[in-house]
């Protein structure tokens, strides 16, 4: 449990960052277009504000999804009921505008500024220590969201964390409380287990049991859902090989690659700062008193490692390295170009503080010639031709695709060819049927029941498609001959669990009678922790439930198994620890249980926000 506190406890910010968000920057051509030119109806209203369509059928997708990843791969998501999905999906939103809401009232905020940042810091998006679009993409493909849905998506969040670590926040708990949950935290139990298998030997269903379960289990043996699509692909790279780069373009965009060449300067200095310890011209005073002992002769780089407040270069002696224009304050900037070199300048005032700034040497930038980097160029000016064409082709696409009323068009005037797709449902298929984007638009209320083709969708920075239903099929009951051997194996398990579990009740009532635990079958582990290795949970979890035994008889219970076997329980002992607890554990148990009747505040708050909210169904 302790360590489950430790890794529970490693910020939420970080985890908010990981789970929901993605790119920050101005969006440009089709991407933005779609967004403001469609229109989708409203599901919901919450004290006014509305939640979309494409809101909810969004939420319901993730939902599938997550589903989907909980239960496994042999998990169909066409046998869920969509419409609970959908309630519970609504729900979830209507909670988070509730949220949104009230978190605007009271006036929390988070800047745009505060959100370039908070991306472009995050480990998980750079490459070698610097943001990287490739990967911040990737990620956005794979939450099937576009960029401008993502930031809101985090602005969003982040206001709501915001709200939800205030409430959290302000709970504590008394060392009492402490004392009582480690103690029972850190109980273990002495107890044994007798296994009564659920043995299918000699278990066969009659044809009238198959037929029975078979007529009242239908919904189970249904085939899935499944769509087939037609689309059309346009691909950024069938632009590079149409784009060319005339000799003028090319000299252009040399010139203009060496004229922002310029000279690095290696700064070194000495910073005393100006902050609530110490004011400006204290600051001041300290920062002449050391130009003095520089004037006399004392070396730089000692004084730095002994005065300078900067902990970056402080134990370099000052050393800020070569860099060019555009790098530090301007008034240090200006400063540092006006020294010779080995000059060290007077006094300088920047938002950090007072400086000594010594120039200690010059690099003259190195010219590339034109021939070592036409290549690049070359590359470059295709690369932006391409892009340009790519953008204009997707207007076109997008228009063309609305305007038709099949694919035919579309694929005509811009030189694609139509393409069909093999069978998938709502779980997705290969290729681009697994993408999300495509699956949502394919089972979508436009496309699959009115006909309609999609809206251009960007499945990553170089490929666009729209898409339409050629073939809907609807789940079909499966004819029982079909389904028979598995229905043979599920009344087996079914049966065989049925046997066990009346052996394992019979004998646990013998045994709370009194009758004497048959020898050798027993399996005892001693001093067991709620986290104990080499248990069943389900079996640790019910043995932490049972009773305290009384004097030396011990208690007994019993558990069916998911398996269908049916687990004897006999708790011998219950131990009590006699350490006290380390500083460090009482602080982590304190933040655990804080934060634990905080997140019941936090509930508590919601539903105050939903009692008192207008919300109107559409």
């Amino acid at each position: 449990m302790l360590q489950n506190i430790r890794d529970r406890s490693q910020g939420w910010i970080a985890k908010v960052i990981i789970g929901f968000i993605i790119l920050l920057m101005a969006l440009t051509g089709f991407e933005a277009i779609i967004r403001a030119t469609g229109h989708q109806g409203a599901v919901a209203l919450v004290n006014g504000d509305e939640i979309k369509q494409t809101e909810l059928a969004q939420a319901v997708e993730m939902q599938r999804r997550q589903l989907q990843q909980q239960l496994g791969q042999g998990f169909d998501p066409s046998t869920l009921d969509d419409r609970l999905l959908r309630e519970s999906a609504l729900k979830a939103l209507i909670d988070k505008q509730l949220l949104l809401q009230s978190a605007k009232a009271d006036r929390f905020a988070f800047s745009e500024q505060a959100l370039d940042q908070l991306i472009l810091n995050t480990p998980e998006f750079q490459t070698e220590g610097r943001f990287d679009p490739q990967r911040f993409d990737q990620a956005v493909r794979q939450m099937n969201y576009n960029r401008l849905q993502f930031r809101d998506l985090l602005r969003d969040e982040m206001l709501i964390g915001q709200l939800r670590a205030g409430i959290v926040g302000s709970n504590f708990v008394t060392d009492a409380d402490i004392e009582a949950f480690a103690a029972l935290e850190r109980q273990t139990r002495d107890f044994a287990m007798r296994t009564v298998k659920a043995s299918p030997a000699g278990i066969t269903p009659t044809q009238d049991e198959i037929q029975a379960y078979y007529d009242s289990h239908k919904n189970a043996f249904m085939t899935p859902e499944q769509v087939v699509i037609e689309y059309v692909e346009l691909k950024k790279a069938a632009f590079l090989a149409k784009a060319k780069v005339d000799e003028s373009r090319l000299q252009a965009a040399y010139k203009s690659e060496i004229a922002n060449l310029s000279e690095q300067r290696d700064a070194a200095h000495i910073l005393i700062e100006v902050n609530d310890k110490q004011n400006d011209e204290q600051a001041k005073a300290k920062i002449q008193q050391i130009q003095e002992r520089l004037n006399k002769g004392e070396d730089f780089a000692k004084l730095a490692k002994e005065f300078s407040q900067d902990p970056g270069s402080a134990a370099n002696g000052g050393d800020l390295g070569f860099a060019g224009r555009g790098v530090y304050d301007p008034a240090f900037e200006e400063a540092l170009y006006a020294l010779a070199p080995q000059q060290v300048s007077a006094p300088v005032r920047t938002s950090f503080g007072w400086h000594l700034i010594k120039l200690q040497g010059v690099q003259a930038p190195e010219v590339p010639t034109l021939a070592s980097v036409r290549p690049r160029l070359e590359q470059q000016l295709k690369a932006e031709d391409a892009d340009r064409l790519f953008v204009e082709a997707g207007r076109k696409l997008e228009s063309s695709a609305y305007e038709s009323s099949d694919l035919s068009q579309p694929a005509q005037e811009l030189g694609l060819q139509v393409k069909t797709s093999a069978p998938f449902g709502r779980e997705g298929g290969e290729g681009l049927t697994a993408n999300r984007q495509v699956i949502e638009a394919a089972f979508s209320e436009d496309v699959l029941r009115n006909g309609a083709n999609s809206t251009a969708l960007q499945l990553d920075p170089e490929t666009l498609v729209v898409i339409r239903d050629k073939e809907h099929r609807t789940p079909q009951l499966q004819p029982l001959d079909a389904v028979k051997k598995e229905i043979v194996t599920r009344l087996t398990q079914e049966k065989a669990a049925a046997v066990a579990k009346q052996a394992g009740e019979e004998q646990l009532k013998a045994l709370r009678a009194g009758s004497k635990a048959a020898a050798g079958d027993w399996r005892t582990v001693e001093a067991a922790t709620r986290n104990q290795e080499g248990v069943d949970p389900q079996v640790l979890q019910a043995a932490f439930r049972m009773a305290k035994p009384e004097a030396d008889k011990p208690s007994y219970a019993g558990i069916s198994l998911q398996n269908g076997d049916f687990v004897l329980i006999r708790l011998q002992g219950v131990g009590v620890p006699k350490e006290a607890l380390s500083v460090e554990d009482k602080a982590l148990y304190r933040r655990y249980l804080a934060s634990r009747a905080g997140q019941v505040d936090f509930a508590a708050y919601r539903r105050a926000l939903d009692a008192k909210a207008e919300i109107k169904h559409l």
